[in-house]
């Protein structure tokens, strides 16, 4: 233990010898190691909103949608899910549901005196705050049961809604516009946005929305939408703008859910004979951005990894040029009674204290990665602002999130570097004859 002591100490009196060489071979390790922390958190802060993003919509809910048939299918009348595919779902699946929601959704103008705005009129039931994960502030109140079956012309404000129709004061109580025809506001929803950009687990701006009984929504506003434009009259009919169904908590939720989906397929492929409707399952969303998110994580990893053995080769060159201009010195201690492994150890912890001291300064590093990536990504934006706004959200916001395996990991594989590219500099030094290398000028 004690040979092994010296010979580091003597090792690092070595390295110091040289001070501007050592550095740059450590700088090579120092940026793989850094790069393979920073690209494992920057992957899995991507990865992770995106699984955010599926886990807002409900892990255990099926979502359908109403879609508009296209071309000749498109005709002139009823389409996408009905009020009667609604109840037919509730009667087949109503002891495998926590609750069906249904949704009908329109563009609206609102108004409260001299202000207006545009914004979507969402009618729903009473489960919509459940199965959407939203909630009302404090002191208003979502609509009930019984609201609904009396038809009640109660209203609830999405945060900008409520902003530009209710600036000041209690906006319990007022009285808002929509259309033609007034409502009382009984609350107000707090924020809540999704950014993706991905079709598939794409959600939407609530903040501009405001709700309505949906049984008052079908007594007040209709089914019925009239288009006019270019001269053509078309006349829509659309009772159902989506259905989210809960299915309830199981053992097996994974299956279960699934399960429910096919029940779901089989059940309205009966009655519809046109593409105008589509089913998003989340659950399956969720299992395949986990896939990518790990596939994500490997792929980052090994281009993180290209730096670290660029590092390694960079570690041989000086070690091989090392052993040249000490030959002599070798040719010395060898003709003073060192063996040859005294030698490749000597060698060989050489290259293990390069790659060790660059791993550590590495992770020094890669740990600030969140606290610089706020002030970089700033940066990126005021120098690049064009190719910044073209990137999606998640990628341009991104809040990278360090993953605690890469630490001891990257440290490993840049000793594990050492060490490899270290062992036949230090073999090459061990086998120099002595007569020879005490002629060495």
């Amino acid at each position: 233990m004690l040979a092994w002591w010296r010979t580091i100490r003597l090792s690092i009196k070595e390295l110091m010898l040289h001070p501007l060489r050592s550095s740059l071979t450590v700088l090579g390790i120092f940026i793989g190691v850094a790069s393979v922390i920073w690209l494992l958190a920057i992957g899995e802060g991507i990865g992770r909103k995106a699984e955010e993003q599926i886990v807002d919509l409900g892990a255990r809910n099926i979502i359908l949608k109403t879609e508009k048939p296209s071309g000749e299918q498109a005709g002139d009348g009823l389409y996408g899910v009905t009020r009667e595919d609604f109840r037919r779902l509730k009667n087949t699946l109503d002891e495998h549901l926590e609750r069906a929601v249904p949704i009908r959704i329109l563009a609206k103008e609102f108004g409260r005196g001299p202000r207006s705005m545009e914004g979507r009129l969402v009618g729903t039931t009473a489960g919509f705050l459940e199965v959407m994960r939203m909630e009302v502030e404090e002191g208003g109140r979502f609509f009930t049961p019984i609201d609904s079956v009396e038809e009640r012309p109660y209203c609830v404000l999405g945060p900008e809604a409520r902003a530009k129709l209710v600036p000041y004061g209690d906006p319990i109580g007022a009285t808002v516009r929509i259309g033609d025809e007034f409502y009382e506001v009984i609350g107000v929803m707090k924020d809540k946005r999704s950014h993706s950009h991905d079709e598939k687990i794409k959600t939407d701006d609530y903040s501009k929305d405001i709700y309505i009984p949906i049984e008052t929504f079908w007594r007040r506003i209709g089914d019925v939408i009239i288009i006019t434009g270019s001269g053509l009259f078309k006349r829509d009919i659309v009772e159902i703008s989506q259905i989210i169904l809960e299915v309830k908590e199981q053992k097996s939720e994974q299956s279960k859910v699934l399960e429910m989906a096919h029940v779901v397929q089989d059940t309205l492929a009966a009655e519809h004979t046109m593409p105008d409707y589509t089913m998003t399952v989340p659950f399956e969303l969720l299992e395949q951005a986990r896939t990518t998110r790990l596939l994500f994580i490997v792929f980052l990893g090994m281009i993180a990894a290209i730096s670290l053995v660029v590092g390694g080769i960079g570690i041989m060159n000086i070690m091989l040029a090392t052993v040249t201009e000490r030959t002599r010195e070798i040719g010395i201690r060898r003709a003073l009674g060192a063996k040859r492994r005294d030698i490749t150890r000597q060698f060989l912890i050489e290259a293990i204290v390069l790659s060790t001291i660059g791993g550590l300064l590495g992770i020094a590093a890669g740990l600030t990665c969140p606290l610089l990536a706020s002030p970089l990504r700033r940066g990126l934006i005021y120098f690049f602002p064009s190719q910044m706004a073209a990137l999606p959200e998640e990628i341009r916001n991104v809040e990278p999130l360090l993953v605690t395996w890469s630490i001891p990991l990257s440290l490993a594989i840049a000793v594990v570097v050492g060490v490899l590219f270290g062992v036949y500099p230090a073999m090459k030094a061990a086998r120099l004859d002595p007569i020879e290398a005490l002629r060495h000028e």
